[in-house]
Formats: structure tokens, sequence, C-alpha cells
């Protein structure tokens, strides 16, 4: 029987270098009947386990805590499975985040409701990032549902469900296991739901029931089996035609790949259409490393006002545009500031296909509908033709002068030269968001970043998360600034432990540069750290770190030259100190723009 599941078989589909829009290969595994166990391990605890194992999740981040505890016995048990243990519940959840970018599936394990509220803020993030993350959390002994008792780790009530209530509006789906009757099928469903659906869910065991032998839970339990997604042959059919008829009438068509390609794991689908009908192809910035960059006909970002230098001017004056997996919010429309007509767009989401101003078709999967539309269009590069025309190569950032200050743009220049398909870049919420996006991405070379969400301190988690999925084939390049990196810190611990050789380079530009350009103020300015000293303290021998400060070009080529030579192998911390009102010109007309809208006054009543 067929058991592969969920996200877990883009990987299984991709070619070992990687495959835009999925999962690398190697690192999700189809789902396998586990192990035969012994008599006495038919227990919730060794189940739970067994199946993060089936379904890819091989590292789960946790926190302690004295209801998790009999549940985090039952993992490091586990052959197969690694513990990972956090500095605390907002990285762990952060940490599954970038895990679940790589591998298609991640899980992190904290305690009731103080962990549980802790960890919510990097739940939200997974939802609105349509990632498969399971977040199980240890519950109160079963014995105590139901009863008048008043319990620690809670807000003085006796009623347990304040936990449960903040995550029903983050996760697709809640199960609480306070009894041993049903928990093989409410543990099953959670986590078949949440490759189904792509996004996270939420598992609560009481601390009692974990290692209690029950019947349900067999010697080999069976597969999964998920059921495919229903499929409307007819409306694939009527939906193909529509769009054939509306783009083949164009006369310079274009493509706009979005961030939703992800969740449908259709990035072989957009580049099979891209090569078949000659349109120029762009990229929404929250899909950036989901549309291959080395595509021959690829223009750059599409981002309104701040978009790559001559792509928005062929995106929005073409007479059609197909958006595949958009989403249009406050930021990637750059203050709702987008000049395109509905009128010219065909909108394919994930499981719906939406033709100019006329017909909507439903029960159509995205990489089916690219497919079938590639064999039907006439082939056409006039938009490209027209790019070609007026496109002019890229300028270089002024040279430096001897013991200049270093600038921004010279950082970016050489970090340009770093990149390779052994390489990963996580860019934090901020300038690195435009900074990064200017970087020309190599074949196999991974890119994430949080936009949808933008929660500040994210890429300290994500990137260990990431790095410990691809550990071994890539190498991570985080960009994380000095305010966001005071959010989340300690996890560096937690690289370190586990032998990590991730390169982080530290922006430090005094405050929240992202944040002045929308609205400043004295609350933007932050208290300096030696953020390379803290590191260091953190490093205290134990593990393989090295560190240093640059404020020179001259610094920067030696720091980078070492940390991509005698110390690969070691975790890299380079602390780039630049000016506080050294931004990217994109920022600044991102700011200005996104300010208007976030202060236009309200509606007449």
């Amino acid at each position: 029987m067929e058991t592969r599941i969920g996200s877990v078989d883009a990987a299984v589909e991709a070619k070992a270098n990687g495959v835009v829009g999925s999962p690398p290969a190697g690192h999700c595994c189809p789902i396998a009947p586990a192990v035969q166990a012994s008599a006495p391990e038919k227990t919730l605890g060794r189940h739970l386990a067994r199946r993060l194992v089936q379904v890819g999740a091989h590292d789960v981040f946790s926190v302690p805590g004295d209801f998790n505890l009999t549940v985090l016995d039952h993992l490091i048990a586990e052959p197969g499975l690694r513990l990972i243990r956090c500095c605390n519940e907002l990285n762990a959840g952060y940490a599954a985040d970038g895990y679940a970018r790589a591998r298609g599936v991640g899980a992190c394990v904290v305690t009731f409701t103080v962990g549980g509220l802790s960890v919510l803020n990097a739940i939200a993030g997974a939802y609105s990032e349509n990632l498969p993350v399971i977040c199980i959390v240890g519950g109160p002994n079963s014995n105590d549902f139901g009863t008048n008792r008043i319990l620690h780790h809670t807000i003085g009530l006796p009623d347990f469900s304040q936990e449960l209530r903040c995550f029903q509006t983050v996760t697709c789906y809640q199960a609480v296991v306070n009894n041993l009757e049903d928990a093989h099928d409410q543990i099953d469903t959670a986590i078949s739901t949440a490759l189904k659906e792509s996004k996270p869910v939420y598992i609560s065991i009481s601390c009692n029931l974990v290692a209690i032998p029950h019947p349900t839970f067999s010697h080999e339990p069976v597969p999964f089996f998920l059921s495919p997604k229903l499929r409307n042959q007819r409306g694939l059919e009527a939906a193909v035609e529509a769009t054939m008829e509306f783009l083949n009438k164009a006369v310079k068509p274009v493509m706009v790949g979005g961030p939703n390609i992800r969740v449908a794991k259709a990035g072989e689908a957009f580049v099979e259409l891209a090569d078949a009908c000659g349109y120029p192809i762009a990229v929404m910035p929250s899909a950036k490393g989901l549309v291959p960059e080395y595509h021959p006909r690829f223009i750059g970002t599409y981002w309104g006002a701040v978009s790559t230098a001559f792509c928005s001017e062929i995106v929005e004056s073409a007479d059609a545009y197909v958006f595949v997996g958009p989403i249009f919010n406050d930021y990637s429309s750059v203050g709702y500031s987008l000049l395109l007509k509905k009128e010219k767009a065909i909108i394919v989401h994930p499981e719906r296909v939406v033709v100019a101003n006329g017909p909507t078709f439903g029960c159509i999967l995205m990489k089916d509908f690219l497919r079938a539309l590639a064999k039907r269009l006439n082939k056409n590069t006039t938009a490209y033709e027209n790019y070609r025309r007026i496109f002019v190569p890229d300028g270089q950032p002024l040279e430096c002068k001897p013991k200049e200050p270093l600038r921004v743009n010279v950082l970016f220049k050489h970090v340009q030269k770093m990149l390779s398909g052994g390489s990963a870049v996580i860019a934090e919420t901020g300038d690195s968001w435009f900074n990064c996006q200017k970087l020309k991405l190599p074949e196999g070379c991974g890119y994430e970043f949080q936009m949808q969400y933008g929660s500040i301190g994210w890429s300290v988690g994500a990137t260990l998360g990431y790095a410990q999925a691809v550990k071994g084939s890539k190498r991570v390049i985080a960009f994380i600034g000095d305010g966001s990196f005071q959010m989340t810190a300690q996890d560096v611990s937690t690289m370190l432990r586990c032998g990590q050789n991730s390169i982080i380079f530290l922006v430090n530009n005094g405050g929240y540069t992202i944040e002045v350009e929308v609205h400043d103020g004295p609350y933007n300015v932050i208290k300096n750290w030696d953020y390379a000293g803290l590191v260091d303290a953190i490093h205290n021998g134990e593990g393989k770190c090295w560190t240093t400060k640059v404020r020179h070009e001259e610094e920067l080529k030696e720091a980078i030259e070492t940390a991509m030579g005698s110390n690969q192998d070691c975790l890299c911390f380079i602390e780039v100190i630049v000016h506080k009102d050294d931004t990217s010109k994109e920022v600044l007309e991102w700011g200005s723009r996104v300010c208007s809208a976030n202060s236009r006054p309200p509606n007449p009543q």
C-alpha cells in the first residue's frame, strides 16, 4: 500500500539538489511501518514518538516542565528521534517552524499553559505561513478534569480550557487526550490533519497517561493513508479552456509566483508552465526561493514600488498576468499601492482558479491546472523581449576607502559571492528583508523569511530549526538585526549544543530600523550590547564557535574568508557595525507607503 503523506511526498519526488517549492530531497521519510515494539512498550508515549519519526520529524524541539516530563522520556527513548532542548518555548516554536520549512513537518513539546501560551506566538506564525507544526503540550492529570481543583501553571481557575481556547484560532485541529480509549485516534487524526492542511495542530496529553500500556497501541501501528484531495476533472478542463482563451489573446502576458506555491507543492509545475509559455517570470517577495532565479526568463522580485529594477514596469504594463499562489497583504502590496487591474489577472490558488472578472473554478489542484495549461498555451515571448530591451545591469556600490566605515550595500556585495547550492539564507524581519531580496540565488540555494506574520526575533529559532533539518547538506547564512537578536538571542546556545555551523551576520545599527522608516520615535532606539562578547559568553568554551566584529570592508573580507575557510565547521558570528541611518533605498520607499496606509483616517460614517 502506498503510505507516503502530506508534504513529505514532495521531498521524495524532488531532485537530489532540491526542487523549488518543495522541501529538499532526502530529509523527509515516507511513512513506513514502525519497528515492532515489545509488550511493555504499547504506550501512548511510544506511539506518539513512532508517529513523529514516521512522518519525518526526526528532531523535536522542547522545553521541559513538570507536566511533559514523561512525554520527553518516551521521545528520548525512540530510535531515530532526537530531542533538541531549547532555552525557551518561543524559540522552540520558531525552531519547529524553521524545521518544517526544510523537512515538510516540524514538532515542539512544551508544558501546560505557561509553556503553551509562550509558544503560541510561534504557532500563530506557522499558521500564517502554512507550515505543518505539531505542537505537543503535557497536560494535567486526567483525574483533575471536571473537578473543582485549582492547578499550578494556570490562571487560578478550575477551568483548564484557557490554553485550548487560545490555540483554537491558530491551529487547524486540537486534540485533548485525557483518556486512553480514543487517544490513538486523536493523535493520528491530529498529525494527519496537520499534513493534509499544511497548518499547525495542538495535542494536549494528560501527564499520567503517557506511560500506561493500552491495547489500542499495537505492536505495529497501521501506516497512515491520507486520502487524496478532491479533483474536479470537468472543472479543470473548463478552467484551462477559459484561461487559455484569455491568455492566448494577450499581447504581452507575464507570470508571477507567490508563496502558496509551497503549500500546493507546485514548484515543478510552475517551472513546466514557465518553460512552455515563454512568459517572463517574476516572484512575489514572500515567495523568494520557491521560483528558480536561474531560469532564463526570470526578471526579479515584483514588489510594487520596491521591485527589482525593470520588473514592476514589465508586470504592471502587461495586458495579462498569471499570479500563481499569491497573498496580497499590506506589506506585499507596499501599502496597497500595486498598479494591477483585476480584469487582467488570472489568480491561481492552491485549489481554485479565478479568471479575470469572469468565472471561478473550484476543486482544482494548482499543480494539475498548471501542467494542463502548459500543454494548451501558445508560446509568447513578447514581454520578455520588451524586458531585454529596457534592461540595464545592476550597478556596483561605491568602493570603500581604507578604514572607511562599512556600508550595508558593501556587506551584501560580498555576501553574494558566498552563496552556492550548498547554502541557505535566513532573513530576519527588518531591512534584511530588502537587502536579502536583492541576492541572486544560485541553483539549490535555500531561502526563508517570515513575511506574512513578520515576528521580530523569529530568525534565531528558525535558524536553529532549519540548520538542524539540513545538517550536513547545507550551511545556513542568517541576517539578523540587533533589535531582533535581543528578543531571542538565548538559543545560540542550542545551536552550539547541536554542533551547527551556521554563519550569523548580526547587523548592529542601534535600533529597529524598519520601524524608524514607518514611524520614528525614541522607542526605536535600543541599548547597545557587545553582541560578539555575548555569544562568547554563551559559548563558554563548550562547542565550536568563532566570533568577530567588523567595522571596515577589509575586516569583513577577512571575516568571510575565515568563516568559509578554516572555521567552516564552526558556528560563526560576525557582528557588523554600521551607521544607524544606513538602510536600503527600498526600505525608505516601503516604509513611507506602509506609514501612509497605517495612518489613513476613518471612513465617514
